[in-house]
């Protein structure tokens, strides 16, 4: 299943949105100069995010994986690890039926298979910084502080990853603040320093008051406050949007809520740590879905907790919610249609959702569930379910990846941008096409009202750009006279 869900056609769609393929660029071109330390796009230095997954993916270039599997299959590798990690650490803090559900239902969720094939920063950042909380638990259960220094290790690497915000995520570390002054200890504090802070003294010797400017006061400050950046969201964007990335298994929330037990320190303390980072993104002025991710490995856990919790005290509710999860395996069905138009953020191009068979096809795993679950087995019925989710994906990556690669991204014009090298420039495309079409052509493009080229790359009601003449405002190829 892991296989299906995070390595099958991993290539299969070009890089798309305006941040993989210009994370892909960066870290292709430090695999290219050298320079590990600026990160740069197309020359010019961008310091909109630090540098691990720029060195992810130009150790991935520097491998040979190619445009697709460079930033990608680093991501995809760090999932699959973090899953592993995350099944030992909750299985000795809460035993075995809790280990194994949790990892079911993290790494099955929507979100998380989405965001493990994706050469972007949310999936790095929710590893490290989830590592560096799921080692704090010892700590906050009994004061056991053998991790605390891998813990400071591992909250480095989610600085190096995205910046200050996983010093905000962890505030509900303050929960035991009396025995606050061990994370300061030297054997604690020395792990995350020489991690963390390397890159960001070097990267400010070279690069001096622009990149505190532009990494600190534009990136984070702005970022939370500003409303220039086009990701502007209301308070409300994420409890929709929550349930939603957690599908199929957004039903056990429900338990989670119902059965915990709220005044053991461990549970508090992930509640803590999933109640906050959510008031945290609301009070955001921009929003983005990938926001979120680091609030699902805790949302795992309770919800793991949630369902044993509900089986000792005999709760058939639980056996309820498994079969909702079943039922909702349909919203795979239902959406893979939409999914290109989704993607490139195009619904014009989307066809009319309308009811198919295959909508019913869950009711065979839900049957499965009850009946495993009646009989006791039921980390037997959320494997069931973890495989609907498995089928459904492999089938999505069938069937849906060559329209999304067709409406939403860049390569398959790659062909037509390499038969004409330096002749091509943009004439009003979208953002979330330049970085891609830049990404594929090698270059970055010029606009045409700057300077005009005997091609221009032309958008054509919204769907993906063409190559048009610029004398005509046809899509040909007829060879135009710059002059």
């Amino acid at each position: 299943m892991a296989y299906v869900l995070y390595f099958f056609r991993l290539g299969g769609v070009g890089v798309f949105g305006p941040d993989e393929p210009r994370y892909a660029a960066i870290g292709q071109a430090m695999a290219r100069t050298g320079d590990w330390v600026t990160p740069r796009l197309w020359g010019q230095a961008w310091f909109e995010k630090p540098a691990l997954t720029y060195w992810m993916t130009a150790a991935g270039f520097r491998l040979g994986l190619g445009t697709e599997l460079a930033p990608r299959l680093p991501v995809a590798l760090l999932s699959a690890g973090f899953l592993i990690f995350f099944y030992w650490m909750v299985k000795r803090e809460f035993g075995n039926f809790p280990a194994a559900a949790a990892t079911i239902i993290l790494s099955t969720s929507a979100a998380w298979v989405g965001f493990s094939q994706v050469g972007v920063t949310d999936l790095p950042l929710t590893a490290f910084f989830s590592a560096a909380m799921l080692l704090a638990l010892p700590w906050i259960a009994k004061r056991d502080t053998r991790f605390l220094a891998a813990s400071g290790a591992s909250l480095g690497l989610a600085v190096l990853a995205k910046g200050l915000l996983p010093l905000v995520l962890a505030a509900p570390v303050a929960l035991r603040l009396r025995w606050f002054r061990d994370l300061f200890r030297v054997r604690v504090a020395a792990p995350f320093l020489l991690i963390a802070l390397p890159w960001y003294l070097l990267c400010y010797a070279r690069n001096g008051t622009a990149f505190l400017h532009d990494f600190f006061v534009v990136q984070h400050f702005q970022r939370f406050t500003a409303e220039g950046l086009k990701h502007v969201q209301p308070w409300w964007f994420y409890l929709p949007l929550l349930p939603a990335l957690l599908l199929p298994w957004a039903p056990l929330l429900l338990a989670a809520a119902r059965e915990c037990k709220w005044r053991e320190p461990r549970r508090l303390f992930l509640a803590l740590w999933a109640g906050f980072g959510l008031l945290f993104f609301s009070a955001s002025t921009n929003k983005l879905p990938g926001y979120l991710m680091p609030l699902l490995p805790p949302l795992a856990i309770l919800m793991a907790l949630g369902m044993e919790e509900g089986a000792a005290a005999g709760s058939r509710t639980i056996r309820t919610l498994l079969v909702a999860c079943a039922l909702l395996l349909a919203a795979f069905a239902a959406a893979a249609p939409l999914l290109p138009a989704a993607i490139a953020n195009q619904w014009a191009a989307a066809p009319r959702m309308a009811f198919h068979w295959t909508w019913l096809l869950p009711l065979l795993p839900a049957a499965g569930v009850w009946l495993l679950d009646a009989r006791g087995m039921r980390v037997a019925a959320l494997a069931v379910i973890a495989g609907g989710v498995a089928a459904a994906v492999g089938l999505v990556k069938i069937t849906q990846e060559p329209a999304i690669d067709r409406l939403a991204t860049a390569r398959p014009l790659s062909a037509d941008l390499a038969r004409h090298p330096g002749g091509v420039c943009l004439e009003a495309v979208r953002r979330e096409w330049v970085y891609g079409l830049n990404y594929y052509a090698g270059i970055e493009l010029p606009d045409c009202r700057t300077r005009p080229l005997p091609f221009h790359m032309v958008e054509n009601s919204g769907f993906p750009p063409h190559l048009a003449s610029p004398s005509s405002g046809t899509q040909t190829y007829k060879m135009v006279d710059p002059r």
